[in-house]
């Protein structure tokens, strides 16, 4: 798996400077652009298309939010295979009274439960947001712990986890 921190010269953090990724990314374009390479032999057409390749991939990447933290988690090893990681226990509690409404939305699409629904689920976001805010604000790669890692694991899972109930909505 690339490293897309690596590759931009970025430190491994669930933030980017967002002005120091566009201008790496915009050099890169101009560095690893194809048809400045096209008189040069097979093996560095080669080897630019994939560094031009890695440079869309990981620009795309670290720019989200959402997949910026996916890739900093796997970057970790803390994501198992897609599937395998599931959210803490307590936080199942908390979204029962979600899990209900939906329920009630199945049998009936009543606008006033639809209207419930999504201001439990923009509650949960929100105070979910809020547990983790001082972490994705104040990372510092050089003094990270695991279990600050482990922090941002389960919020990238209960955020998951809420994009799905939404989309039920």
């Amino acid at each position: 798996m690339a490293n897309y921190f690596e590759f931009f010269g970025l430190p491994l953090s669930p933030n980017v400077d967002q002005g120091a990724l566009k201008q790496t990314f915009y050099g890169n374009s101009k560095k690893f652009h194809p048809d400045f390479h096209t008189l040069s032999d097979q093996s560095v057409q080669d080897d630019v298309l994939e560094k031009s390749t890695l440079n869309n991939q990981g620009y795309k990447t670290l720019k989200d939010e959402d997949l910026r933290l996916k890739h900093f988690l796997d970057v970790h090893g803390a994501l198992g295979p897609e599937g395998t990681n599931t959210v803490p226990q307590d936080f199942l509690m908390e979204i029962m009274d979600v899990n209900e409404a939906l329920m009630e939305l199945e049998f009936e699409a009543d606008p006033l439960v639809r209207q419930k629904v999504t201001g439990l689920v923009d509650t949960l976001e929100h105070s979910l947001k809020a547990e983790v805010t001082d972490l994705l604000d104040g990372y510092d790669p050089d003094t990270s712990t695991p279990e600050q890692v482990d922090r941002l694991k389960n919020y990238y899972l209960k955020r998951r986890y809420l994009l799905r109930l939404r989309k039920k909505i």
